[in-house]
């Protein structure tokens, strides 16, 4: 199985207050939180995965970390939010399905384990933790069927939150690509996605990952407890 993975890294991060792009802050075992995504993904998909880094912000210290990545250029790295991001890249892509994770998320290697069915099935998901809902996070709803069906932080009654690591099948991938073209300049890439769901009746399902943990970077506190598990 050929998978196209992206990881999202244009942005400035600039709530960590960080001079170097965020994902390229170095956690506790001395990995930086890329390293640790690029490890995650040999780990699941062996050494010669396909990955691609959209890259913004100082983008040359990123390219010469990882060499052997492919880039894509969000040169509106300082106007746009991540649905942009994602857009450059789905439209830089090969056929079939797309794998795409935010370049500051700290997750278990298991995680990657856990999507693998889906991706043979070419299923779109979204991964969620349903222990948590935090009025700053991305949170969903989901419809009679058990797909997504809201998917946004304004979302109320969440079931839980967005982790920040999903897929969109070859057969969705253009209507992705059509609302993330209409979606403002500082929407996330969430947006797209309950776009496609609201207008063209995407099929996305949300698999759940709880039990595993998966910690975003926005904050020195969101650090200290990433740390906590590498």
């Amino acid at each position: 199985m050929t998978t196209q993975i992206v990881i999202l890294a244009a942005g400035m991060g600039s709530r960590l207050g960080r001079s170097l792009p965020k994902p390229l802050t170095e956690l506790s075992d001395g990995r930086t939180i890329m390293g640790q995504q690029f490890d995650n993904i040999h780990h699941a998909f062996g050494r010669d995965a396909d990955v691609t880094v959209v890259v913004g912000y100082k983008l040359e210290h990123i390219m010469e970390a990882f060499p052997a990545a492919s880039f894509v250029y969000n040169e509106q790295y300082d106007q746009t939010n991540t649905s942009k991001s994602l857009l450059r890249a789905l439209q830089a892509s090969g056929n079939g399905g797309v794998l795409w994770m935010n370049g500051d998320v700290v997750f278990d290697p298991e995680v990657l384990d856990r999507v693998r069915p889906l991706i043979v099935r070419d299923q779109s998901f979204v991964t969620v933790n349903t222990a948590s809902v935090s009025d700053e996070e991305v949170k969903y709803t989901t419809s009679a069927e058990g797909y997504i069906d809201q998917l946004s932080k304004t979302v109320k009654g969440g079931l839980g939150e967005a982790v920040g690591i999903n897929y969109v099948s070859s057969r969705d991938k253009a209507v992705l690509i059509r609302q993330l073209q209409k979606v403002g300049a500082q929407d996330y890439f969430e947006r797209g996605i309950e776009l496609a769901i609201e207008r063209n009746g995407m099929l996305v399902e949300p698999l759940d990952i709880s039990d595993l943990y998966a910690v975003e970077i926005d904050f020195a506190e969101d650090l200290e407890r990433a740390n906590l598990h590498v």
